[in-house]
């Protein structure tokens, strides 16, 4: 499931237009030594990367080689009681207190500064975290890349899907070391499900369903707290918006007269389309990375997206259901349904004909609760019989158990693949980009359904989504006419003779009765 840099080509394109600014950090490419210290800049100190920041102070207080020396955020800060991130509460976030909490100098604007091409610049910072909102993240990424920096960004990687491929080209013409975001991809149970995949232990992989449900009174992302010390005099709110910058010609944000000062925006900005895709790309991509490296496929040939705002009225553009159904050319599909207004979830599986693969936890010590859960999968093996099941299906009352092994934090352990892969040169991260751009362009080509009302193609020539036309289903139909000849099944597999089904005596008496002869040659 490991992703070299080779492993998929993608078609040769210019790296974003500007990406090639002048950053005077540009021309070094720092060798790490083995006792010296990977130095780290913050871009983007938010609610999510106070978790990034843990991780680092950590490290560095277990002397693992690390030390944090710059921080950025477009907003001075607010240094507030009760923000809680992860069940843990903070005494602030935003720029000076997250620089406080890193032992920063207040007074050094080279290292505590609201324009992220201050830290680019600076020779003593190796890597960058990028956990901006989502419309910043590529412009960021490739200038970051262009100036000699390691990159380990948030997801989603990008906010376009145009803004993807423009990563992808600047991390394959840079050679630098990036991570995105996406901390599942750090638990060992997705590369060992592939492993059990591809020596053919489930038979044809037919389908892969995930979720993310979740709750709230509030309304989704209403739960980041507004304060009046948000507001014009602390907040930079051209630079939040992105006013003047383009990635490959395209605007990332709109101006201060398209979208005038807003804390809602601000500081819940996922409810807005001009800065992310809601549950589309914030929390889709979360399990679309991590399931299409188990199933071994990439990008999606069609994708269906549907839903809509069926109960939070409350001034946001984002869906509060949604449902992406994506179709493969290797012969299979993704499903991915959420709610933002109820938690049951649906079972995280793999489907093969053969076996079902269910993702789930477990108590580590049943008898101690305390020692907490880890995750895994069970197999759950199909009894293929010549009759259908009955309406509920043939399910399997027991299953083989198959623990993961990932102990501990997952936003550390990813921390810690990348960590490695940047102090050995090693571009084959556990979350790498080629890997982000696949799974984004599917979860964003189902928003870009939904929002459109059209059924898209990828077109991976262009590198883009087209409007889909019926040829997916009338090739699947030409398909079935044509069983027993050679063709392409999954990619892992080579080819096959036709379908895998044994059809059963009775069906040599099925064909067309040419000149009222019968077939079955009686």
């Amino acid at each position: 499931m490991s992703e070299s840099v080779d492993r998929r080509e993608f078609v040769k394109t210019g790296v974003a237009a500007g990406a090639a600014m002048a950053f005077t950090a540009a021309s070094y490419d720092r060798v790490y030594g083995a006792n010296e210290n990977l130095r780290i800049g913050f871009i983007g100190v938010g609610g999510r990367c106070q978790q990034h920041v843990d991780v680092i102070l950590k490290m560095q207080a277990e002397k693992k080689g690390v030390v944090p020396v710059a921080a950025c955020d477009v907003w001075d800060g607010d240094p507030m009681k009760g923000f809680v991130r992860a069940t843990k509460t903070y005494n602030g976030q935003g720029l000076l207190p997250t620089a406080k909490r890193c032992g920063l100098d207040l007074t050094d604007k080279k290292h505590v500064t609201k324009d992220y091409r201050v830290i680019l610049d600076q020779k003593d910072v190796d890597i960058v975290t990028i956990a901006t909102p989502d419309h910043w993240h590529a412009r960021m990424t490739i200038d970051a890349l262009t100036a000699g920096k390691q990159v380990y960004c948030e997801k989603p990687m990008t906010r376009t899907i145009a803004e993807a491929h423009a990563v992808v080209d600047a991390w394959k013409k840079t050679g630098h070391v990036m991570s995105v975001g996406v901390q599942s991809m750090a638990d060992p149970t997705w590369r060992m499900a592939y492993d059990h995949i591809k020596a053919g232990n489930i038979g044809k992989v037919l389908m892969g369903q995930t979720s993310y449900f979740r709750n709230s009174d509030v309304g989704q992302w209403r739960y980041y707290s507004l304060t009046k010390n948000m507001n014009p005099s602390t907040i930079n709110w051209d630079m939040f918006l992105g006013t003047g910058y383009e990635v490959g010609g395209e605007k990332i944000g709109p101006t201060a007269k398209e979208v005038p000062f807003d804390r809602a925006i601000f500081g819940q900005w996922r409810c807005y389309w001009p800065f992310g895709g809601g549950m589309f790309t914030d929390l889709f991509v979360h399990q679309t990375t991590h399931l299409i490296a188990a199933m071994g496929v990439r990008y999606p040939r069609r994708v269906v997206g549907a839903g809509g705002i069926y109960m939070e009225y409350d001034t946001r553009d984002v869906p509060d259901v949604a449902t992406i159904a994506a179709d493969y050319d290797e012969g299979c599909q993704l499903l991915i349904s959420s709610t933002m207004c109820n938690d049951h979830r649906i079972d995280e599986c793999i489907r093969g004909h053969s076996a079902t693969l269910v993702f789930d936890s477990k108590p580590r010590d049943p008898a101690d609760p305390t020692k907490g859960r880890e995750f895994g999968y069970t197999i759950l093996p199909q009894s293929v019989k010549s009759a259908p099941a009955g309406p509920g299906g043939a399910i399997a009352k027991e299953g083989t158990w198959v623990p993961g092994g990932l102990l501990g934090d997952d936003t550390y352990a990813l921390w810690t693949n990348f960590l490695h892969c940047v102090q050995n040169k090693n571009q084959d991260t556990f979350s790498t980009p080629a890997l982000g751009a696949a799974a984004f362009t599917t979860v964003n080509m189902g928003a870009l359904s939904y929002r459109t009302g059209k059924a898209l193609f990828w077109d991976k020539e262009a590198r883009k989504a087209v409007e889909a036309d019926p040829s997916w289903a009338a090739a699947w139909e030409k398909r079935s006419k044509e069983r027993g000849k050679p063709n392409h099944i999954m990619g892992w597999e080579g080819g096959d003779k036709g379908s895998a089904l044994i059809p059963p005596d009775y069906m040599k008496l099925a064909g067309p009765w040419v000149d009222g002869k019968d077939p079955a040659g009686e």
